[in-house]
């Protein structure tokens, strides 16, 4: 545990998602990857499994990359854990450049701030259910 002095900010924590999506436009998974713990628990978008090696990561987001995705954050909330953990909740819209599909989906992010440099501890992705 960092044992963090001050909590981060709103903007801090909203700040790692463009870190993150920036790592997709690099089209390079391990760019992604090196984003999240060894450890990390990553629940898929668009695959199925619990990820949570560095290995499937990173195949998972080889063949996500390959879509060209483009996230946009529609709606969050952002919490400071305590102890140098936040995480961020709610919706995002990812558009897939290689076939123009849009794809809306629910997001959890919870980082831990390791050495100075926040790190993604699990993300959760589904697509949002169709309201009946």
């Amino acid at each position: 545990m960092s044992g963090r002095a001050v909590a981060p900010t709103d903007a801090e924590v909203r700040g790692l998602f463009d870190e993150w999506n920036a790592a997709l436009a690099t089209g390079d998974p391990a760019a992604v990857d090196a984003l999240y713990t060894a450890d990390a628990v990553l629940l898929p978008t668009v695959a199925p499994g619990v990820l949570d090696t560095s290995a499937e990561r990173t195949a998972y987001f080889g063949a996500f990359l390959a879509n060209r995705p483009t996230g946009v954050i529609d709606e969050s909330v952002v919490r400071d854990l305590g102890d140098g953990f936040a995480s961020n909740t709610g919706l995002y819209t990812f558009t897939l450049g290689a076939t123009g599909d849009v794809v809306h989906a629910r997001f959890t992010f919870v980082y831990e701030e390791i050495g100075g440099e926040w790190k993604i501890i699990e993300h959760h992705s589904s697509r949002e259910p169709v309201a009946p």
